[in-house]
C-alpha cells in the first residue's frame, strides 16, 4: 500500500497518478491526510499521558517512603482516573490508524512516470516484437484438436472430474507438460535464481501482503473451514516469505523461482476466446520474484525482461511485448510489461507472462524491509514475472508447429520430453 510519506510529500500528484489508473483518488487521499493529522495529535497526547503516568507512579513510591500515606493515596486515585482518561484517547488512537490502513488498502499503487495514459488493453504500447511467424496452411488445427488428436489432452475429462478449465494432460501431453517446467526451472536456475517449492494454499495475512486481499477474493478459490486461499500464482506465497522480514543490505538482491499449480476462478471467463488452454481455472506456471533495492529495481525489471524473451527465443515461438496502460494494470503494479505470443491456428496474441515492478507496495503492506551500513531501515522493492505460464504456451506450441508429419517439439525441449515430434 501507499504510504503516508508518499502522500503527505507530493498529495496532489498522488491524485493525478491514480487517476491515470482510472481511481478517483481525491476524497480518500483527503481523507487520509485528515486521519493522519488527528493520529499525530492522538499520539502525542497518549505519550504526554503515558509520561505523566509515569511521573505519578514514581511519586507514589517516594511518598510512601516518606510516610506520607494519604497523600500517596489521592495520587493513586489521580493515577487510576488518568489511566481512563489515556484508555480512551488509546482507543481513539487504534480507531484512527485502522480507518487509515483500510483506506489505503482499497487505494492502488502508483502507476511510475514511464505508464502510458489509457483504459483498455487496446491503448497498451508495443515495445518490441521478435521471433518467427510460422507459416501455416488454412486448415491448420487449433491446439483443442490437435490435442484430441494426438490424444495429448482430454478436456471432457477434466469436466467429468471437476469442471471446465480443469484439463487433464495425457501421455505425451503430459511429458511435454513436465519438460516446459523443468526447463523454465532450469534456465531461472542458470540467471541466479535459488528454486523454492511453496505450499499451494495461504493464509489470510500472505494475501493481503501482495495485495491479493482485499482486491481479489472473487478470483480466488477459498477454503471456508481453514479460512486458507488457494494461491493465484506462486508469487503470493514466495513473496510472503519476506513478511516481516529484515534482510541485511549485503544478502540483496534476492532472487527467487518456483514451480506451481495455479488457481484462479475467472468468474465470468466464457466464449470462443477462452476455448481449450486459452483460460483455464487450474494451470501451471514457473515464478521469477526478486526483492531489490530501490535503486536497483529498474535494472533488475529490465533483466527479468530479458529472461523472459530468452525463453520464447529458445522456444521459437513468434512474441511481442506490450507496456500496459494505466487502465489494464494490476492493482498493486508500478510498472507491467506483457509478453505475449502468436497463434497461428487461432490467429491471435495469447498472454503468457506478465513482468512487473511494485515498487514499495507490496513492500510497505509486507513490512519487507532491509538494513543499510547506516543501520537505518527502507522499504525495499518487489518485482515478480511468469517465466513462464504453460496453458498458452503450450496451445502456440502446438499450433505453430504442427506439421503433415506431426507437431515438432522445440530443440531445447527434446533433452526433457525424450521426443523429437508427436505423431
Amino acid at each position: 500500500m501507499l504510504t503516508i510519506q508518499q502522500i503527505k510529500e507530493n498529495p496532489e500528484r498522488v491524485i493525478e497518478r491514480l487517476a491515470i489508473k482510472g481511481f478517483e483518488g481525491k476524497e480518500p487521499i483527503d481523507k487520509v491526510l485528515a486521519l493522519d493529522t488527528r493520529r499525530r495529535e492522538l499520539q502525542l497526547d497518549n505519550d504526554n499521558r503515558a509520561a505523566e503516568l509515569n511521573k505519578l507512579a514514581a511519586s507514589i513510591g517516594k511518598l510512601m517512603k516518606e510516610g506520607r500515606k494519604d497523600e500517596a493515596e489521592t495520587v493513586k486515585a489521580d493515577v487510576a482516573a488518568l489511566k481512563e482518561t489515556q484508555k480512551t484517547v488509546a482507543d481513539e488512537l487504534t480507531r484512527t490508524e485502522n480507518e487509515i490502513r483500510d483506506i489505503l488498502l482499497s487505494v492502488p499503487n502508483l502507476p511510475c512516470d514511464m505508464v502510458p495514459a489509457g483504459k483498455t488493453a487496446a491503448d497498451n504500447v508495443v515495445e518490441k516484437t521478435g521471433g518467427p511467424m510460422p507459416d501455416l496452411p488454412d486448415d491448420a488445427l487449433p491446439h483443442w484438436e490437435l490435442a484430441k488428436k494426438y490424444n495429448l489432452i482430454d478436456f471432457d475429462l477434466g469436466v467429468k472430474i471437476t469442471g471446465a478449465g480443469f484439463p487433464v494432460y495425457i501421455g505425451k501431453g503430459a511429458r511435454l507438460q513436465r519438460a516446459l517446467i523443468q526447463f523454465f526451472l532450469n534456465e531461472a536456475g542458470k540467471a541466479g535464481y535459488l528454486e523454492i517449492q511453496p505450499p499451494y494454499v495461504v493464509n489470510e495475512a500472505s494475501g493481503y501482503g501482495t495485495g491479493q486481499l482485499p482486491d481479489k477474493e472473487g478470483q480466488m478459490y477459498f477454503v471456508n473451514e481453514d479460512k486458507l486461499y488457494l494461491i493465484p500464482t506462486a508469487e503470493v506465497p514466495v513473496t510472503n516469505i519476506y513478511r516481516d522480514v529484515i534482510i541485511p543490505e549485503e544478502k540483496l538482491p534476492i532472487k527467487n523461482t518456483a514451480y506451481s499449480a495455479c488457481f484462479r476462478r475467472e468468474a465470468g471467463s466464457y466464449g470462443k476466446d477462452v476455448r481449450g488452454l486459452n483460460r483455464l481455472h487450474q494451470f501451471d506456471k514457473v515464478e521469477i520474484v526478486r526483492i531489490e533495492k530501490p535503486e536497483d529495481s529498474y535494472a533488475a525489471l529490465e533483466e527479468m525482461k530479458d529472461h523472459v524473451q530468452g525463453l520464447l527465443e529458445k522456444l521459437g515461438l513468434p512474441w511481442h511485448i506490450l507496456r500496459l496502460c494505466g487502465g489494464d494494470m494490476s492493482f498493486t503494479s508500478a510498472i507491467t510489461f506483457d509478453f505475449e505470443v502468436f497463434s497461428a491456428a487461432q490467429k491471435r496474441w495469447l498472454e503468457v507472462s506478465s513482468v512487473s515492478n511494485f515498487e514499495t507496495y507490496q513492500a510497505n503492506r509486507l513490512k519487507c524491509r532491509y538494513r543499510g551500513a547506516d543501520k537505518k531501515t527502507r522499504l525495499c522493492h518487489t518485482l515478480n514475472g511468469s517465466a513462464l505460464a504453460l496453458p498458452r504456451i503450450m496451445a502456440a506450441l502446438l499450433e505453430n508447429n504442427q506439421t503433415p508429419r506431426g507437431i515438432v517439439v522445440p530443440e531445447c525441449l527434446r533433452p526433457y520430453t525424450g521426443f523429437d515430434i508427436i505423431d
